[in-house]
């Protein structure tokens, strides 16, 4: 392949393999990823239960890694330049979020991890590797967490802490103040989990979907609204999904790209969109077993390269462990959406779903109760007032599909009682066929009967002639 020309080789909705000019980083799984600026960052993971503390850079253009250099903050505490193991300790199972010109990595499993969750900061324009202070209510450490950027607050769900311990709580770490807080959400949250995926939607809708406890694989996806904060678990429509773990997600627009997985007996061989308006999972593509996108603990991340959006996904594990770098261009959003809405009558019901759990309250927490919040103000406004209409021309579609089903049921009951004539009428002919048959029998019995009296009355007149 032509590592200058290969985004002319790349299809739509396929992954490519991309070339790699030069070394590779070690192969791994359960890194973390970040895409800035054509270039993807990958920080520590594990590989053959080492965890790693190095960060690497594949420049999409050039298709080249290198290793990033972090430099110690100039006033951080005395530490050895070749020893950056107190501020950037090898790490997996943790989460690497853009924030401004840095990237922050937020908690995950090490040898020598802290009680509570810590924050580190990479400043790329100059390369320095620090610890963040936090205040408030901080979570406790843990590794297999999701962390979702909406607006300027990071919201933290789930994980394991380091007594193997499930959880399944809400935290919202502000970044301009970073101040955590603890989310007391309302209704049925879901099972205590890690390895799961999280998007946000409309920068309201938290989603959360599949991830493992230490003995069951789940597939439900989970919805918290950050407005009501009420937990609800929605009717999805399109393609059955399997239960998987350790795989990855992005968004793009409208979409939720879901890559690999597994449920430590085998991977998961499709990537799957999930339609976050409609609600509805179809199957993109589909690799093969063994293929390195079948795997557990890798990552995705979404890439403008040419001004088009592109998947990119690196590293993972399916019986060994990965680095290579592959590529998708998934099509235009329009040519993505499950088959099931492209009747009248199923969108109709899809978009009731969404309505279902789109109302919201009018009362507001103290978490969005600011000027520049994100979850607010006219946009809020708007939001409402699109949705109201989209209610109503729901509910008027709906009142056509009950009485079209109204009407379905009727012919399904005349159907029915025709049916029943229909087989009462075969009874009674089997039971006349069975009648003709019977008399069939005994009229050919006394037909041979008579055939022979008729042959014994003929045969004197036979022997008379000879």
């Amino acid at each position: 392949m032509d590592i200058d020309n290969w985004h002319s080789e790349l299809e739509y909705d396929q992954w490519l393999r991309l070339p790699v000019s030069g070394p590779r980083p070690s192969a791994r799984y359960k890194h973390a990823a970040a895409v800035v600026d054509e270039k993807l960052y990958i920080s520590g993971g594990s590989r053959n239960g080492r965890y790693l503390s190095d960060v690497q850079v594949f420049d999409l253009r050039s298709l080249a890694w290198s290793a990033l250099k972090l430099k110690m903050e100039s006033n951080a505490d005395k530490v050895e330049e070749n020893n950056l193991q107190e501020v950037f300790p090898a790490t997996s199972g943790h989460n690497m979020i853009k924030w401004g010109n840095k990237l922050l990595i937020l908690g995950g499993h090490s040898k020598n991890s802290s009680d509570s969750v810590t924050v580190r900061a990479i400043d790329l324009e100059t390369q320095q590797c620090s610890v963040i202070k936090t205040s408030g209510k901080v979570p406790v450490a843990r590794g297999g967490q999701s962390v979702t950027l909406v607006g300027s607050r990071l919201v933290m769900f789930g994980g394991e802490d380091r007594s193997r311990h499930l959880l399944n709580d809400v935290h919202v770490l502000d970044l301009d103040k970073m101040t955590w807080d603890v989310v007391e959400a309302t209704q049925t949250p879901p099972a205590p989990r890690f390895d799961h995926t999280a998007a946000v939607h409309a920068e309201r809708y938290l989603l959360i979907f599949g991830g493992c406890s230490h003995s069951i694989f789940f597939n439900d996806l989970h919805i918290l609204d950050l407005q009501t904060m009420e937990w609800s678990q929605p009717q999805i429509q399109g393609d059955l999904v399997t239960p998987r773990a350790g795989h990855a997600g992005t968004t793009i627009d409208e979409n939720w790209y879901i890559v690999g997985g597994g449920d430590n007996r085998s991977g998961t061989p499709e990537t799957l969109v999930f339609n976050m308006s409609k609600l509805g999972w179809s199957v993109l593509t589909r690799v093969k077993e063994r293929d390195p996108l079948a795997s557990e603990g890798l990552n995705v991340c979404s890439a403008s390269v040419n001004g088009e959006k592109h998947l990119v996904t690196f590293g993972g594990y399916n019986g060994k462990y990965n680095n290579e770098v592959f590529i998708m261009k998934p099509k235009p959003t329009d040519s993505t959406r499950p088959k099931i809405f492209q009747s009248p009558a199923a969108a109709a019901a899809a978009a009731s779903v969404t309505a279902a759990y789109a109302l919201a309250k009018s009362e507001k927490l103290d978490f969005i109760e600011t000027e520049d919040s994100n979850f607010g103000g006219v946009k809020e406004n708007n939001f409402a007032q699109d949705f109201s209409i989209e209610i109503n021309a729901i509910r008027e579609e709906n009142k056509v599909l009950e009485s079209s089903v109204a009407e379905v049921k009727a012919e399904n009951s005349r159907l029915k009682e025709k049916i029943d004539d229909i087989n009462g009428t075969y009874a009674e002919l089997s039971k006349e066929l069975h009648s003709v048959q019977g008399q069939l029998v005994v009229e050919r019995s006394r037909c041979s009967k008579l055939e022979v009296s008729l042959y014994l009355i003929l045969l004197p007149f036979n022997l008379f002639s000879i």
